[in-house]
């Protein structure tokens, strides 16, 4: 059963842009309907935009499901006031505390500030909310929590990373801060977990006795749209590998954790990152492989010369006794032919069996759209004797009835930083760790950007032909980027 939050002053900076209005209004919104927001929560939008509480609503209306009848509307909006904040000033932030200490005065409430915001507002916000007094906890009981959630990236580097460390901790301490990677807030990555550790048929074959490799893709069919200030000197592997893709193999591959809480699921994250094998300089030169789609020199905002990669794909191996001698291929990309993620466990073919030539079991985790996942048999099918094909063992979350009511990514990560449950979110340990792996191939590619070539691609292809040509030298081929993947109905 869904746990109820205590009652909260939830705080949003950058109440007017994209973020929360596309995803963090919808969340809070699924939240009020299926009273998992405490009835005494209130939400503040600050910006620096000049509206009062009347514009502030009718911005919020328009986000809203149609159909709403109007006194379910009128409840919600309720909850919403609005507070003009720049986030320069630190006069903003005396005047904002005099509004939230005012209505927190009769129910008293834990406050959640919410940093939708560029991550250059970052420092000034937080610094004036400590400076202001308004990271204080008078305790650590269900009124007293004083939490920031903040969104990547965290830091660019190992050392960017380490000195984002050390500016937060100036300000808060650890457990006050909440990281999102909002794919940990999906059902299907959560599912791995389950899927691993609950199923006897599972648990004992994870390993490299039975595992051939696996594979994670993360798929976009669109370009970086309006976000080329960010993404050129970003790149995917930045922008997707050191944090999504990192964390989804943290959970395919790490360890039984002692207990299912966010203390005993970080250690074996964090073991786990330490036992990725580093790449040697020699190894860079192929693996990883760097691409990007033809026309996206072309892009408002991206420079000329630019050289950031929006494909990248690499083999990983774990050195620990699990994953002795198992390649892990992860690849992520931008333009390409459809927008998919999945993970793919192939096990390896049977030795001694009767059939000749038969492929390999394969288990797939479709992460979006239309998350489920896929368990590929070897099965007779109707017609000869031994007329054998693939029969998939599958579901789709869609097909359990109506989820409309479960919380959805980011209203999962919203009520879990309410709950004071870390276990979704990601901390600086292993951060750190991924940034250990990551930050010497960016240096070199950075360092010596010719020496590493950027392959072009098509937009709408599969990628790169080096990205093929890395796994046709393991003998091996990437499961084709594709929504028909046969998953439920």
């Amino acid at each position: 059963m869904e746990v109820n939050s205590p009652p909260y002053t939830l705080v949003f900076f950058g109440a007017t842009g994209d973020l929360f209005q596309s995803k963090l209004l919808p969340a809070l919104f699924l939240l009020h309907k299926t009273s998992l927001l405490h009835p005494d929560t209130l939400v503040f939008g600050c910006g620096r935009t000049n509206m009062d509480d009347a514009a502030f609503h009718d911005f919020i209306e328009t986000t809203l499901p149609r159909g709403i009848a109007k006194q379910d509307k009128d409840i919600f909006l309720s909850r919403f006031s609005y507070c003009r904040v720049d986030p320069a000033y630190k006069e903003s932030f005396i005047a904002l505390r005099e509004k939230l200490d005012a209505v927190d005065y009769s129910i008293p409430r834990s406050r959640l500030y919410y940093l939708a915001v560029p991550p250059t507002a970052n420092e000034s916000l937080i610094a004036n909310l400590s400076e202001s007094g308004l990271m204080e906890e008078e305790d650590h009981s269900q009124n007293g929590f004083r939490h920031i959630l903040l969104e990547k990236p965290f830091g660019t580097d190992l050392d960017s990373a380490g000195d984002m460390d050390t500016f937060l901790l100036k300000h808060a301490d650890e457990h006050q801060y909440f990281r999102i990677d909002h794919y940990l807030g999906k059902d299907t990555v959560q599912n791995i977990m389950i899927m691993r550790f609950a199923n006897l048929i599972f648990e004992p074959i994870w390993d490299s006795q039975y595992i051939d490799h696996i594979q994670i893709s993360v798929s976009e069919k669109g370009g970086i749209g309006g976000r080329a200030g960010y993404y050129d000197k970003a790149g995917a592997v930045r922008d997707m590998f050191q944090n999504h893709l990192l964390e989804i193999l943290a959970l395919i591959a790490m360890e039984k954790p002692a207990t299912f809480d966010a203390e005993s699921i970080r250690r074996v994250k964090l073991q786990l990152f330490n036992a990725i094998r580093p790449f040697s300089e020699e190894e860079i030169g192929i693996n990883p492989v760097r691409g990007q789609y033809a026309g996206y020199k072309n892009e408002a905002g991206v420079a000329p010369d630019s050289r950031a990669e929006t494909f990248a794909a690499l083999r990983l191996w774990i050195d620990n006794p699990r994953w002795k001698g198992v390649p892990f291929y992860l690849r992520s990309g931008k333009c390409l032919s459809e927008t998919v993620s999945t993970v793919t466990i192939s096990f390896k073919s049977l030795s001694n069996s009767f059939f000749e030539n038969e492929p390999p079991n394969k288990l797939t985790l479709r992460i979006q759209p239309n998350e489920g996942m896929c368990l590929n048999l070897r099965a007779k099918h109707p017609g000869p004797k031994f007329c054998i094909g693939d029969l998939p063992l599958a579901f789709c979350y869609s097909d359990l009835g109506d989820t409309s009511s479960a919380p959805n990514g980011y209203a999962r990560l919203l009520l879990d930083a309410m709950l004071h449950d870390h276990t979704l979110f990601v901390h600086r340990e292993t951060i750190a760790a991924s940034w250990r792996f990551f930050t010497p191939i960016l240096k070199i590619w950075e360092n010596d950007p010719d020496a590493y070539h950027l392959h072009q691609y098509e937009q709408g292809s599969q990628g790169p032909a080096a990205s093929d040509e890395l796994m046709a030298h393991d003998g091996r081929a990437w499961e084709q980027i594709k929504l028909d993947i046969p998953i439920g109905r």
